[in-house]
Formats: C-alpha cells, sequence, structure tokens
C-alpha cells in the first residue's frame, strides 16, 4: 500500500502593474481585462480635484480634500502619486491592502516613473512593460484628438527616456495594431504563470 502524502502549494495575491510610453494603449488594455480576464482588483486612484458631473467617488476616482491627500502623503499611505497640472493624484495602500487580504490579485497602470517608485515600496510587485513600435505609438498619438501636435512631439522624444526604464520590469507585452486581444491574453497568461512560481511573491505595504 503506497502512503500518499497531500501537498499545498501557498500562493499569495499578486500586484500587478502595467505600465509603458504614453499611447501604448495601457487603458485599453486594463478595459479589456476588466471584460475577459480573471477576477481581478482595480486600482481606484485617489485626486484632490472635485468630481465632474459624470463621475462617482468611488468608480471613477476616491474625491478627497488637499489637506486629506497630503497627510496621506506624509504619513506614507500613498503607493505612488504625481502632481498632474495642480492636481495630486496617487494610489492608496489600504484599497490595496483590503482587496490582497480577501484574496484578489490587484492590477494598477501607471506612468514608467510611478512604476519605478512601487518597485521600490513593493519589491515582489510584478511590473509589465506594455510595448509598440514607434510607428503605431506615433500613429496612436497622432489620433488622438485631446493631444496637439506640440505634444505629440513632445511625448515621441520622451520616449527614450521610458525606453531607460524597461530594466525594473519583469515582462515585457507587445501590443501591435490591431492586436490587443493578443496583448490581453499575454497579461492573462502572465498572471497564471506567477501563481504557479515554486517561490511565490509575496506583497507587503
Amino acid at each position: 500500500m503506497t502512503n500518499q502524502t497531500s501537498f499545498e502549494h501557498p500562493t499569495h495575491p499578486l500586484l500587478i502593474v502595467v505600465s509603458g510610453p504614453a499611447g501604448v494603449g495601457k487603458d485599453a488594455l486594463v478595459k479589456e481585462l476588466r471584460k475577459v480576464g480573471p477576477p481581478l482588483h482595480f486600482v481606484i486612484t485617489a485626486t484632490d480635484r472635485a468630481p465632474r458631473h459624470n463621475e462617482t467617488h468611488g468608480v471613477d476616482y476616491f474625491f478627497i480634500s488637499a489637506a486629506e491627500f497630503l497627510q496621506m502623503e506624509r504619513e506614507g499611505e500613498l503607493l505612488e502619486h504625481a502632481l498632474v497640472y495642480d492636481q495630486h493624484k496617487g494610489v492608496p495602500k489600504q484599497q490595496v491592502r483590503e482587496a490582497m487580504a480577501s484574496g484578489k490579485d490587484v492590477i494598477m497602470r501607471v506612468d514608467v516613473q510611478g512604476a519605478a517608485t512601487v518597485r521600490r515600496i513593493a519589491p515582489d510587485a510584478v511590473l509589465v512593460f506594455l510595448a509598440a513600435s514607434a510607428e503605431d505609438l506615433k500613429r496612436r498619438m497622432e489620433h488622438r484628438a485631446s493631444d496637439s501636435p506640440e505634444q505629440v512631439a513632445i511625448r515621441t522624444d520622451k520616449l527614450q527616456e521610458e525606453l531607460g526604464y524597461l530594466s525594473i520590469f519583469d515582462y515585457i507585452v507587445f501590443n501591435h495594431h490591431n492586436q490587443l486581444d493578443h496583448a490581453v491574453g499575454q497579461v492573462i497568461a502572465i498572471i497564471q504563470a506567477e501563481h504557479c512560481r515554486v517561490h511565490p511573491r509575496k506583497v507587503e505595504l
């Protein structure tokens, strides 16, 4: 008679960071993951600006006062933060802690500087660099109605600087023209593979 030993492989919720240059399709990828991906907690950003008429607190953003935001910053309760057009934006650590405590993987999209901050604060985060060809990036930026030709030129010049952060990332996924589904599938595969690690990541905030 053969003795059988039960085996349980410990796993921990993941903190997945999607980053990359402007125009690469970060928002589109995260939006598609909401539809077809595994159960995930999608990070909500806190801001000190006033809500617009069609925005809901706790859905679009956490709308807080400037004083509250600065207090969170002083107390180290922001996973990453930035001042954008005189408005503070940042990711509260508490929502990430609560989601991970419930067993959910957490996903957030940030620029490459934000990804570097997350890497410093949470070394076991999974950093995914979303990339595209220079031609694809220029085409997408030119088709964004909100960007002027001058802004397109600035973003194009910044691309080399953003590529300089590539070494801090764990994975690179290419979002080729009209192939968003393929990029989404690769991110899902990365999440699945990370849960199969012999030595699982453990994020502590």
